[in-house]
């Protein structure tokens, strides 16, 4: 008798050990517990970059245990401070960023701006690629893809700084399809809609979901799509009139796969890095961030680590004839 109730102590000391050691190694080695973590987003508030950083952020605290994910906007010069700024951080897993893929652009007509590889970024992963569409506001004489076509005077569009992707995209189009667009360069965030709004801007090109509370509220128009599938709205590439142009308009159809990216510093150690990735991962499958993204019209279609940076990869190596084509149709002068 004596024997089964020793027995029987050390079963329930077995198993509330088995119960309180995860409890206690997690509160002792658990890097993040009780941290900051920085998530650099390279725009102002407002706008779909820190909207996405924002929705993620807060789960990303919880998948973490850390204390807080502090969201610093870092805009200016097309998301170019931004990513300066995350690539020089303290490579120790508690800075993140988020900036979009026009610094491909970038790297590969090489621009000086950008101040490192993107290769060694340590890729996260990806919450959504999204295609590119062009919006004209309600106020603008221009109302249709055939008219912008048609146009014999500039059309005024923004884009968020010279070498952003919306300038790059807007840039590259224009010159794809002999568009008659002049680009103003320095609108952030929502900046370009409060512009159409004022009748300082025709139009923009940016992500659907990004422009869709614009277009619904009755202030703008969708009248063109690059890359997607967009019910009663022209593509893109119906309007390529040669090889050039097409090689163009797919080149943007691909980097915008490479949507809402987020990285940390280069060197950031391997065990960092595969925390950040696994709980990104867990954040973007959560089905409480998933209903949230839904009610904002935020799509989500992620993808994680590896493959992301080979998604950039992929980006970056682009033939001779390609880099070519990109930097003659970026530089302003050119045709």
């Amino acid at each position: 008798m004596r024997l089964a109730s020793h027995k029987v102590r050390m079963v329930i000391l077995a198993i509330s050990l088995a119960l309180s050691t995860p409890a206690l190694w997690g509160v002792v080695n658990d890097y993040y517990a009780e941290k900051n973590i920085t998530y650099i987003v390279a725009t102002n508030a407002g706008g779909g970059y820190d909207a996405y950083a924002r929705l993620i952020g807060g789960h990303l605290e919880q998948k973490l245990n850390a204390e807080h994910v502090i969201i610093r906007n870092v805009p200016g010069a097309g998301h170019y401070i931004g990513a300066n700024t995350l690539a020089r951080s303290r490579p120790d897993g508690l800075t993140i960023g988020t900036f979009n893929a026009g610094l491909i652009y970038g790297q590969l007509t090489g621009n000086r701006a950008l101040r490192f590889d993107l290769r060694n970024l340590g890729w996260i992963g990806k919450a959504a690629g999204e295609p590119r569409a062009m919006v004209l506001s309600a106020r603008c004489e221009i109302q249709t893809i055939d008219d912008l076509i048609s146009a014999e005077e500039p059309v005024a569009f923004s884009g968020a700084g010279i070498g952003s992707a919306s300038y790059a995209d807007t840039r590259l189009l224009s010159v794809a399809l002999g568009l008659n667009i002049k680009i103003i360069p320095g609108y952030q965030g929502t900046e370009s809609e409060m512009a159409m709004m004022r009748g300082e801007i025709c139009g923009q090109i940016g992500s659907q979901s990004s422009s869709q509370g614009f277009v619904d509220a009755g202030y703008g128009k969708y009248i063109l799509t690059i890359g997607g599938d967009m019910v009663g709205i022209p593509n893109a590439m119906d309007y390529a009139r040669d090889e050039r142009a097409r090689q163009i308009v797919q080149l943007i159809s691909n980097m915008a796969e490479l949507g809402r990216i987020s990285a940390a510093p280069p060197n950031t150690p391997q065990e960092q890095l595969e925390a950040l990735r696994a709980a990104y991962r867990s954040a973007l499958e959560d089905p409480a961030l998933l209903e949230t993204a839904s009610r904002m019209g935020r799509p989500i279609a992620p993808a994680y680590g590896d493959d992301v940076r080979q998604l950039v990869v992929s980006a970056l190596d682009q033939t001779p004839e390609s880099i070519q084509i990109i930097s003659r149709a970026l530089n302003a002068n050119a045709f």
